[in-house]
């Protein structure tokens, strides 16, 4: 499902990304999936939302790659939570990360962080150094 950004909301940073997608997060459910669309002044311009399960969420990478090349993306901002309270990547996160990285190059597209939420708690793949 794709959401229209209302306020182009500049993602500069790990602290403003964080700050952005925190509302996402403040309930307890299953896994979900937020990937923010920027151009190249790092401004929202589109926001897609995929579901979960408590076990996980798919990360689809054709239709993450689809979008940003039909929105003319320059940057992605990617963010999902842990309903397990443990905000560090599991392997598969890390994994679905780095093809992510990959097809977006190909693009000439910029995956500027991954975050992940649990609880209080949000780890940024970027800052771990796994970006």
């Amino acid at each position: 499902m794709l959401q229209r950004a209302e306020t182009p909301v500049t993602l500069a940073g790990v602290d403003a990304s964080r700050e952005f997608f925190e509302s996402c997060f403040s309930s307890q459910g299953p896994e979900v999936l937020w990937v923010a669309h920027l151009d190249s002044t790092a401004r929202c311009i589109h926001l897609a939302h995929y579901e979960g399960e408590e076990s996980g969420v798919d990360f689809p990478l054709r239709a993450i790659i689809a979008d940003a090349a039909n929105m003319g993306s320059a940057g992605l901002v990617m963010a999902h939570n842990h309903p397990s309270g443990d905000s560090r990547p599991s392997p598969s996160d890390a994994a679905a990360t780095r093809r992510l990285v990959q097809a977006a190059e190909a693009l000439d597209v910029t995956l500027l962080d991954h975050l992940i939420f649990a609880g209080n708690d949000c780890s940024s793949m970027r800052r771990m150094g796994l970006l």
